[in-house]
């Protein structure tokens, strides 16, 4: 049964840290709050962890779950190059709703699903995946909820859909914004827009010209 630990009371949310950085670091799956929606999460270095992670949401590996990170610094190490665009997004939106996909570094060592040599990369702005992140470096996380289902905004809702496949559940009330983040290509020559979000598009313009769109 996975525990539950409420992070509004400091002394839990200490204890709940600290069981969940354990949790990882055996390749056990938790879930996170984050500013968008509840999180399920794995060691993005421990390929069993992740086989698990998308069993539990019931996905395939044609959809690799994103990577997050507690800083900028763990992103730059992920990936081959952020191109002309990525540090002036990453400095304008980070920590915030925006997923940003680039070539992953090709010297590491992780299965992350058929990716075809890419990382999706945020660094969320939530201080309790900010803590968590920086005690288990980056990590695998998808919406916690099973594919296809509602995005969990809540610790419970998370649990009531998996269940005891999650080892520890960090309870960081509802969700402010439910609104996914934008995830934006950066993979090609000109930053395309994989999906709408939080951040709309017309602020990444603002920061770096002009950002391809499938309208």
């Amino acid at each position: 049964m996975g525990r539950r630990f409420d992070c509004a009371d400091l002394e839990q949310r200490a204890e709940g840290l600290t069981e969940a950085a354990s949790a990882v670091r055996r390749g056990e799956l938790v879930v996170l709050p984050t500013d968008t929606v509840y999180g399920i999460g794995a060691d993005a270095f421990t390929p069993a962890a992740i086989t698990a992670l998308l069993e539990a949401k019931g996905r395939g590996r044609d959809m690799p779950p994103p990577v997050l990170v507690g800083t900028v610094r763990a992103a730059n190490a992920l990936v081959d190059d952020l191109g002309p665009y990525g540090q002036d997004l990453i400095d304008a939106f980070w920590p915030g709703p925006l997923t940003l996909v680039c070539k992953a570094n090709r010297a590491l060592s992780w299965d992350l699903g058929d990716t075809k040599g890419t990382v999706a990369l945020r660094m969320p702005l939530h201080p309790v995946a900010l803590d968590l992140l920086k005690e288990t470096g980056p990590m695998a996380v998808s919406s916690a909820n099973r594919s296809g289902a509602p995005a969990a905004v809540t610790a419970a809702e998370a649990e009531e859909q998996l269940g005891d496949s999650v080892a520890v559940y960090l309870d960081g009330g509802k969700t402010t914004d439910n609104t996914p983040s934008t995830i934006l290509d950066l993979t090609t020559a000109v930053p395309r827009m994989l999906r709408r979000g939080a951040i709309p598009v017309e602020k990444l313009r603002g920061i770096i010209g002009y950002v391809a769109t499938d309208d």
